[in-house]
């Protein structure tokens, strides 16, 4: 498991301005109290790896000292920017959660870009929310706890659960997602079911699922009008929240060029703290769905998170 050490706390009253280091801290439920950028939200506390200083330091020709890129955490021992929101960082009594990656930056408008002539922050500083507060000091060591998100993958279908033809669709599933999860620096573990159309099976498995916490459940099958056809009928009165505009979107969007998408049940909505999404059977239509939902997935599950990264 990865993990890294802090070498730095630092500190200023004004937001924009560099940081001074200090020695030991207390972080509680807003932050560093003392600091600037504390405050019940997302971004309480800035961190920065020595990685990137040392990097940034050689193209600019000169020593960085810590804090001068206004981090409040200074690091050594991994690249922090490859983590990603909800991952967290435990030490013995601390409990960090990313919220951030990088930031916008501010140019001229920014005492630090003025005196240091660049900035790294933008790109390879995070930010993090304090989950388990107490004394912070050089020294510490923290362990890197990613999240690793639990998908369920459900092929609807009476004829490839009985074998007479394979599966093309929920493997199709966990590609493009698979693929799409490691673009975003995400660590996942799948799972996949193919099973009949049995609409009492199908409630059974998704309520274990969501008791179980999984983050996701995709279904792929059975979202058409045919009389097997019972994954909404069984989904959409489970769903605590529905997500309209999703599946809205997709049915306007291909439905334009091919009126038989209009025809599409398909939901998807939250139940408890679960996302799920209904897709049709086809291989064409799992292509044409995932396109458009998982560019949402990650911000769905911040929210659900308490996350609010508008």
């Amino acid at each position: 498991m990865a993990s890294f050490e802090t070498i730095s706390i630092n500190v200023s009253e004004k937001k924009g301005t560099i940081k001074k280091p200090v020695g030991t801290v207390i972080l509680t439920d807003i932050g560093i109290p003392d600091d600037a950028h504390s405050g019940s939200w997302h971004r309480q506390v800035s961190m920065l790896g020595e990685e990137s200083i040392s990097k940034f330091a050689q193209q600019a020709n000169r020593e960085i000292t810590p804090g001068e890129f206004a981090e409040n955490i200074t690091t050594k021992g991994m690249e922090l920017y490859k983590t990603a929101p909800l991952d967290r960082f435990v030490s013995d009594n601390l409990e960090l959660m990313v919220t951030q990656i990088g930031k916008k930056c501010h140019g001229d408008n920014c005492a630090i870009f003025r005196e240091v002539g660049n900035c790294v922050m933008p790109k390879e500083g995070i930010f993090v929310k304090v989950i388990k507060g107490g004394k912070l000091s050089p020294g510490i060591k923290f362990e890197y706890q990613p999240r690793i998100l639990k998908i369920l993958i459900v092929t609807l279908s009476d004829r490839a659960s009985k074998g007479v033809y394979q599966d093309k669709s929920g493997p199709l599933v966990k590609q493009i997602t698979e693929e799409y999860l490691k673009s975003r620096n995400r660590h996942f573990e799948f799972r996949s079911e193919i099973m009949a159309d049995n609409a009492h099976e199908l409630q059974r498995l998704i309520q274990h699922s969501v008791d179980e916490k999984f983050d996701i459940i995709i279904t792929t099958g059975g979202t058409g009008i045919g009389k097997r056809d019972i994954t909404p009928d069984v989904v959409k009165p489970m769903l605590d929240k529905e997500i309209t505009g999703i599946m809205e979107l997709i049915r306007v969007k291909y439905g334009m060029k091919k009126p038989n998408a209009l025809i599409s049940r398909a939901v998807a909505g939250t139940i408890n703290e679960t996302l799920i999404y209904t897709l049709p059977g086809s291989t064409k239509a799992v292509k044409e769905y995932l396109e458009e939902i998982l560019p949402t997935v990650e911000h769905s599950l911040y929210m659900m998170n308490g996350l609010d990264l508008h």
